[in-house]
């Protein structure tokens, strides 16, 4: 019989699910292309993905989450319940969800992410914030008396927590993480060498050549996008150094979030962070250095999670294992009648 328990990580950038004993089954882009004048779906996930910033004029690719948030619930709604399908096919068997959100969320924000599940066909829906995922996914023991810090850069929201006891006991949320990072890359070509790019022009920039810290190694990519004052395009090579100066701003908007929520730890935490050091996870936590940045601007190691980008969603896979013990990290709706 299909196992009926399914770990989410709804994120800006990227939707990945956890099915109980099998891992992470799905990994696709939380990406929607829609034709403007019907509103009618015609791809979703990678497929979408590969026509933002090609699609002709009838044709836009929505992204429906933003900052970690629903944007436009009815195509996230959409969205979810075609991934489900994916997995789950058009059984009879309803899953139990977990979905994971920010700790900085507002309560109308994750009620739209439980009704969202609910209607994509969830029998049992639970939220657990992502800094609490991410733990659990990277391997640490957040329900002994010991404090562990994890700083989550995802791509639409950075999540710090200091977790202890099965629970969340400071965290901050800040809106600046990997989608960030892109969107400063892109202002700063506009603005100082007068060139359009697109978003995915400038992901490929920050995973290529980005870094947290000043480059030892002089890198260069080589790029084409549109002149702003001919109108024609036109090619740049562009260095690591340039780069690493576009991300200074978000990068320095992250630490100072860390830096808050040490100020606010208990010190007998605070002593065992500085023991255990802070760990890293999210798509964001594999541009270059960011563990040293954070290590050097913080005075207390840091270390990137063995597989980042899946941290949160193998989190939440563990928590119906464990509902229990961390049920005081959730919060819960049944399924409502009819």
């Amino acid at each position: 019989m299909w196992n009926k328990r399914l770990g989410i990580d709804l994120g800006t950038a990227t939707t990945l699910i956890y099915v109980h004993g099998k891992g992470i089954v799905l990994n696709e882009p939380s990406v929607v292309a829609l034709a403007k004048n019907s509103n009618k779906i015609l791809a979703i996930g990678r497929s979408a993905r590969d026509m933002i910033g090609k699609t002709p004029e009838y044709i836009v690719a929505h992204r429906p989450l933003k900052s970690g948030v629903i944007d436009n619930y009815e195509i996230t709604r959409k969205m979810l319940t075609y991934f489900i399908k994916q997995i789950a096919g058009r059984g009879l068997f309803k899953p139990d969800v977990v979905v994971c959100v920010p700790s900085g969320g507002t309560e109308v924000e994750k009620r739209a992410i439980l009704d969202a599940a609910y209607h994509a066909g969830a029998r049992k829906a639970y939220l657990i914030e992502e800094p609490m995922a991410a733990a659990l996914g990277a391997g640490l023991d957040i329900t002994s008396p010991s404090g562990s810090m994890v700083i989550d850069v995802g791509g639409g929201t950075t999540d710090v927590a200091i977790l202890s006891l099965g629970g969340i006991v400071v965290s901050r949320s800040v809106r600046v993480a990997g989608d960030q990072f892109d969107e400063a890359i892109i202002r700063h070509l506009r603005k100082k060498f007068n060139l359009l790019i697109g978003e995915k022009t400038a992901e490929t920039i920050k995973i290529q050549i980005g870094c947290a810290v000043p480059p030892t190694k002089e890198e260069t990519i080589a790029l084409r996008g549109r002149d702003l004052i001919s109108g024609l395009p036109r090619d740049l090579t562009l260095t690591s150094s340039e780069v690493y100066k576009c991300l200074l701003d978000s990068l320095s908007a992250i630490v100072e979030t860390a830096r808050m929520v040490l100020e606010h730890t208990p010190p007998e935490l605070a002593a065992d962070v500085g023991e255990k050091g802070i760990c890293l996870t999210g798509g964001g936590a594999l541009l270059r250095g960011i563990e040293e940045l954070v290590s050097k601007s913080l005075g207390t190691p840091a270390y990137v999670a063995e597989d980042p980008i899946s941290c949160v969603a193998l989190g939440a896979g563990k928590v119906l294992d464990n509902i229990k013990s961390l049920q005081d990290g959730f919060l819960f709706t049944k399924r409502r009648n009819g």
